[in-house]
């Protein structure tokens, strides 16, 4: 009797592979197997939930990943960081697009909220790009025509104020806007503001020969050599070097440094710094101290 059933069993499955329907089965026969070697009451909620929980329990694998994991007000924080993440990559992507784009009506109804935007953090050039990119090294140098008590009137050596701002950024990991910037544009703001002769053109000659001078004293002022001394003229000037090539390379190129001195600037009152502007009575004393040698 027994051979008999098994023979019976057999040939149904053997049929149901042939038809698809034994796959099934079988699947189902090897479900309820693990249910059944894991407990009752295992079996039992497998049987309940249906074969898609039963095949879960024996994968043991979450319902659900990521966001979906976190409990209901995590998600929600989630989602607003992302939706504000998404939002500002967007508009800064937008903003830096229109900065680099040609002139368009955009920029033109927005181009200062667009500057307000790029500048200073986020400002953009193409000099990596550039066809000729710079081989020389542009530094400014002050020197300063000082009174002082024991020495009289003497002008001081050239003080390199690049230089100092070279040391300020050095193994700086967030060097400031001024000291990246402040000499570079000042220059430029002069050269493109003077005929070659050193004339100013209009009033933006004037203004730009104003914050040169207000540059050098502000650097002036904080000098140990200078303490007690009063700065009555200051001269700066450029100091091109080009850059010599690599030890590697066959280019000979001349590394004489070039200069432009530009004209000696009285210094006024409004020229000093907050604290440092000397009295009308200093001033008067020691003009007669002048005046008696």
């Amino acid at each position: 009797m027994d051979a008999d059933v098994e023979r019976d069993i057999g040939a149904d499955v053997e049929t149901g592979v042939g038809t698809g329907v034994g796959a099934g089965a079988a699947t189902d026969s090897a479900a309820d197997g693990v249910e059944l070697s894991k407990g009752p009451s295992t079996a039992v909620q497998g049987v309940q939930d249906g074969p898609g929980t039963a095949v879960q329990a024996v994968q043991g694998g979450p319902a659900g990943g990521g966001i979906m994991a976190l409990s209901l007000p995590y998600q929600v924080v989630a989602a607003v960081a992302l939706a504000v993440a998404g939002v500002f990559v967007c508009v800064h992507l937008a903003m830096v697009f229109l900065h680099v784009a040609p002139s368009n009506t955009l920029t033109k109804r927005h181009g200062q909220a667009v500057d307000d935007w790029i500048y200073p953090e986020f400002e953009q050039n193409w000099k990596l790009f550039a066809p000729n990119p710079l081989q020389q090294n542009v530094s400014v140098e002050v020197r300063a025509e000082v009174v002082t008590a024991g020495d009289g009137r003497r002008t001081t050596d050239w003080i390199d104020l690049t230089a100092q701002d070279a040391a300020a950024i050095r193994h700086n990991p967030l060097p400031s806007h001024t000291q990246q910037n402040e000499l570079r544009r000042a220059v430029d703001f002069y050269l493109n503001s003077h005929s070659d002769d050193d004339s100013p053109n209009g009033t933006r000659g004037h203004l730009s020969e104003e914050y040169m001078r207000r540059i050098a004293m502000l650097r002036l002022d904080g000098l140990a050599s200078l303490e007690g001394a009063d700065v009555r003229r200051v001269q700066l000037r450029a100091v091109t070097r080009p850059v010599p090539a690599p030890r590697w390379s066959t280019e000979n190129n001349d590394v004489t440094p070039s200069y432009r001195d530009l004209p000696w600037w009285k210094v006024t009152d409004a020229d000093r710094p907050d604290g440092a502007s000397r009295s009308r009575t200093d001033a008067a004393g020691q003009s007669r101290g002048e005046a008696d040698r």
